[in-house]
């Protein structure tokens, strides 16, 4: 059921994906869906939980779990989460603000912060580094998302070229156009190294 949401989601997106579309595509009464979701949101959390597994399940066919130094472990997971994210038309908002229904996402968790202790971060660190580059994660892919051609919902994606002529007037918002909607890959990759950059000239400071 979780699979066949996840597949719609890809066809009708978030805002389309309801309990009575999944019932239809199982051939189910809807109400018969409340036997395993009492509404919207725990399907929410059932599919993110899913996402999860799918990640921890790709890291470990590329050996993401194997000893590395603590910013391979924090940027590796977090391209790994945006790869799977971005295999979903509105995979971020989907998993964003959700509750896992089980503990698996505690034996990945476990292994990134071990890393972090590991190479002499406090529990306390560890667990604050590793929140900083997931939020980012979350927020850049929302946005990347948004940014993107969406044929289904009519909505075209940005086109740098018009919004510079569009803002001709402000000509330092205009060149930033390139920067902000081009190569998203290339922006992720900046953006999370100097996050992760940022956390080791930060690290061991007080306040």
């Amino acid at each position: 059921m979780v699979s066949t949401a996840l597949e719609l989601l890809n066809e009708v997106g978030l805002e389309g994906l309801t309990l009575r579309r999944i019932g239809k595509e199982l051939d189910v009464q809807a109400p018969a869906l409340y036997w395993h979701f009492k509404n919207k949101q725990d399907l929410l959390d059932a599919m993110a939980t899913e996402m999860l597994r799918r990640m921890t399940a790709l890291q470990e066919a590329e050996g993401g779990f194997a000893p590395a130094t603590w910013q391979e472990t924090l940027a590796g997971s977090h391209r790994a989460l945006r790869r799977v994210l971005l295999t979903y038309r509105d995979g971020a908002k989907v998993y964003s603000g959700t509750r896992f229904t089980d503990t698996s996402y505690a034996v990945p968790m476990e292994r990134y912060l071990a890393s972090l202790v590991g190479a002499g971060f406090t529990p306390g660190e560890a667990a604050r580094a590793y929140y900083t580059v997931y939020c980012f994660t979350i927020g850049y892919v929302i946005e990347e998302q948004s940014a993107a051609d969406d044929p289904a919902r009519g909505v075209k994606g940005i086109d740098v070229t018009e919004r510079a002529e569009r803002l001709a007037e402000f000509p330092l918002a205009a060149a930033a156009g390139p920067e902000l909607f081009g190569d998203a890959d290339a922006g992720f990759e900046a953006g999370l190294a100097a996050i992760v950059a940022g956390i080791a000239a930060t690290r061991g400071r007080a306040g």
